[in-house]
């Protein structure tokens, strides 16, 4: 993975540094719409939605001036149903390239003159969601074909050299036996892999958890098998200690201390801040820390450990120890292989 160079390193570190002692969020998570291309069986989207109310791009700014994240997801839905997300992207990043900007999307809509120009705009990392290294995927996203074309874009766009793929997979108890294999297609593919945890706060459907001790066997197993080849040429996103909480997750059913709300935050496609993805309390931008106090202060919620929290639910120190040396550089800026 592309580590970011100097000077946008060491703000995204002052930035986040000073976020943590104001209690302002270190990653805001914007849904840019509710809409989406798939109806994926572990998500609470899918299909069209009413998009009339919402924000537009030049509204972002605000929310960036009152936030001030060090991080961005651009999300959805599917943010590439947008047909102004390059400039949305372009009112979220600041001229001094804060902040680091992620787009989570399935890729159902990309194409390489959309990603070039998104990269243009500012995207620094590009999350792309696979459940099965093979047609299935399409099966459990509702998108015939789908498989297809990502297997035939992300090789191609790897190719171009920016190292700024990741195949983002969701745990689940369908798929916990590819773990490995997902991450050997990782490889084939020249990207990098990261992985989440299913949670059923989203739709409330249990059967995707891992709930067997079978199951429970067979994701140490095959996370033993991805941890054992952690290496330059096939990258592992995820940290050594968000694995074994990922174990944790699973074993015990929950893992406590969440702190949405506070360290991470959601602005919903028509402006209104959550704790996160999955708590559905409401807040206007103004009331940010009336957010803070009303849930993240009183938060007992256990029900998930998706990728956002997995990356914050650690102290200072520890974040410093494990994403410094795996993210940021200090070297010269990055530039790509050139293209005939």
């Amino acid at each position: 993975m592309r580590k970011v160079p100097v000077a946008e390193s060491l703000r995204i570190i002052g930035r986040g540094t000073a976020n943590w002692f104001a209690e302002r969020p270190l990653v805001v998570s914007f849904e840019v719409t509710d809409g989406c291309t798939c109806y994926c069986k572990h998500c609470d989207h899918g299909g069209p939605k009413d998009d009339s109310r919402n924000l537009k791009p030049a509204d972002y700014r605000r929310y960036m001036d009152a936030l001030k994240p060090c991080v961005v997801q651009i999300s959805g839905g599917e943010p590439l149903l947008r047909k102004d997300v390059v400039e949305i992207v372009r009112n979220i990043k600041s001229d001094s390239g804060l902040p680091y900007t992620i787009l989570v999307s399935n890729w159902s809509e990309m194409t390489e003159e959309r990603y070039l120009e998104l990269i243009a705009a500012g995207i620094g990392q590009f999350s792309v969601s696979l459940d099965f290294p093979d047609s299935r995927h399409d099966v459990f996203r509702g998108y015939p074909g789908l498989y297809d074309h990502i297997s035939g874009i992300i090789p191609k766009l790897a190719k171009l050299g920016y190292d700024n793929i990741v195949l983002n997979s969701c745990i689940t108890s369908e798929n916990v036996g590819e773990i490995d294999a997902m991450a050997d297609k990782a490889h084939e593919w020249g990207v990098n892999m990261c992985y989440s945890a299913y949670s059923s706060r989203r739709t409330g459907c249990r059967d995707y958890f891992l709930n067997t001790p079978e199951q429970l066997k067979t994701l140490n197993d095959q996370l033993d098998r991805v941890e054992a080849r952690r290496d330059q040429s096939n990258w592992l996103v995820n940290a050594p200690a968000t694995i074994e909480a990922t174990r944790r997750y699973f074993e015990n059913s929950g893992i406590p201390g969440c702190t949405a709300g506070m360290r991470f935050l959601v602005v919903t496609a028509d402006g209104m801040l959550q704790p996160c993805s999955m708590q559905f309390k409401r807040y206007r931008l103004e009331e940010r820390e009336r957010m803070i106090e009303e849930f993240t202060r009183t938060n007992q919620c256990d029900e998930c450990y998706v990728s956002i929290r997995s990356y914050l639910d650690k102290s200072l120190p520890q974040l410093f120890r494990e994403y410094i040396p795996g993210f940021f550089s200090f070297k010269t800026q990055y530039k790509p292989a050139s293209r005939e």
